[in-house]
């Protein structure tokens, strides 16, 4: 049910000149009906009641009476203003939003939202936003970036890329890094559980247990990784680590690690204990400066992190290497290899066009 909108009040004159406008012929058809819409109404009659009587809709009454209120008989003689229609996506517009939106900023802002933008460009949130989304334009998202400087680095990417692509006979090729400062930390209060629309949530602030540190070799072949946590990550370190890769890789197998440009991998110590005969199966490609992604043992750091450690809570040290150690061994379970596909050419080309971008962008 509808609730009445009570009667309208008119004075004798309004009343006379409503009435004559109705039986003028010379009178509108549109603005008779809404004199005879505004006459009913002054005698109590429901808004739904009129509109059936006068074949109008029930909005069109309400608005008539609307108009009468403020403005009188004129009110309702006066043409009533449409609203303006909205514009049509064509592709003249289209590019004016993309133009827009690539090639300049907000004033004193870094980047445009859909609100704002559409209300520069006097257009519909949705319309930009329908753009954006064709063209996979994300303004608010930010990504880094850090080109490589090296000399060498053309030599040193298809050294790499070479062995992920067609790996020598009767050697293994193991990427080898180490994740340092890995931190044992409880939370001073307890984890609140995963619940239907929250997520699990955790306290800011934690306590500290100590550190530790994840040496691993990636084998590009298998996908398993071996591994090892220790209390640093000097030399002496990493030395005892490639001595563990001694002991469990075949002595009939080359061993090519990649390794980053870190100075722990290039120390005096791990060059002498490389120079005897016995260890001349060992091979160290060094990765460019700036390209540890280019070192898949990167991958597989942050998938551990991701699953593991960093919503992991710990009391010591020990709890935390035993924990990496069970996620390792179930990772060997079912080790799963990461498929590199991309050659060495479209990766400079791509780095090319990268610095290229970079040096106009100024």
């Amino acid at each position: 049910m509808f609730a009445s909108a009570g009667a309208l009040g008119l004075t004798p004159e309004q009343r006379e000149q409503l009435e004559s406008l109705v039986r003028s012929g010379l009178t509108p058809q549109r603005v008779a009906r809404k004199c005879r819409v505004v006459l009913l109404a002054s005698q109590g009659m429901a808004n739904h009641a009129i509109a059936q009587q006068t074949g109008l809709s029930r909005p069109t009454v309400i608005a008539a009476r609307r108009a009468f209120a403020q403005a009188g008989v004129e009110g309702i003689r006066r043409p009533q203003k449409r609203k303006k229609p909205s514009p049509i996506l064509t592709p003249e517009l289209q590019q004016k939003i993309l133009d827009t939106t690539l090639k300049t900023k907000p004033s004193g802002e870094t980047h445009w939202s859909v609100r704002t933008l559409a209300r520069h460009l006097g257009l519909s949130r949705t319309m930009v936003h329908r753009v954006w989304q064709r063209f996979e334009i994300q303004p608010h998202r930010v990504e880094k970036f850090k080109i490589s400087h090296d000399p060498n680095f053309e030599e040193k990417v298809r050294d790499i890329v070479g062995l992920y692509l067609n790996p020598p006979d009767r050697a293994l090729v193991l990427c080898v890094d180490e994740k340092s400062q890995i931190q044992a930390l409880d939370r001073t209060r307890p984890i609140l559980p995963l619940r239907p629309g929250l997520p699990e949530r955790q306290t800011h602030d934690y306590k500290r247990y100590g550190t530790t540190t994840l040496f691993a070799a990636f084998n590009i072949l298998n996908g398993k990784v071996m591994g090892s946590c220790l209390s640093r990550h000097r030399s002496r370190e990493f030395l005892r680590f490639i001595k563990q890769l001694e002991q469990e890789v075949p002595p009939d197998l080359e061993i090519h690690l990649i390794l980053d440009n870190y100075s722990t991998h290039k120390s005096q110590a791990v060059q002498r204990w490389l120079q005897p005969k016995k260890r001349q199966r060992f091979h160290l490609h060094f990765t460019p400066t700036s390209s540890s992604w280019l070192n898949q043992v990167e991958r597989w750091f942050a998938l551990i992190t991701d699953r593991m450690i960093r919503r992991g809570t710990f009391l010591s040290v020990r709890e935390l290497e035993q924990a990496i150690y069970d996620w390792l061994a179930k990772w060997n379970r079912d080790p799963q290899p990461f498929v590199w596909k991309a050659t060495a050419d479209v990766i400079l080309d791509k780095v090319r066009r990268c610095k290229e971008l970079s040096e106009t962008a100024h």
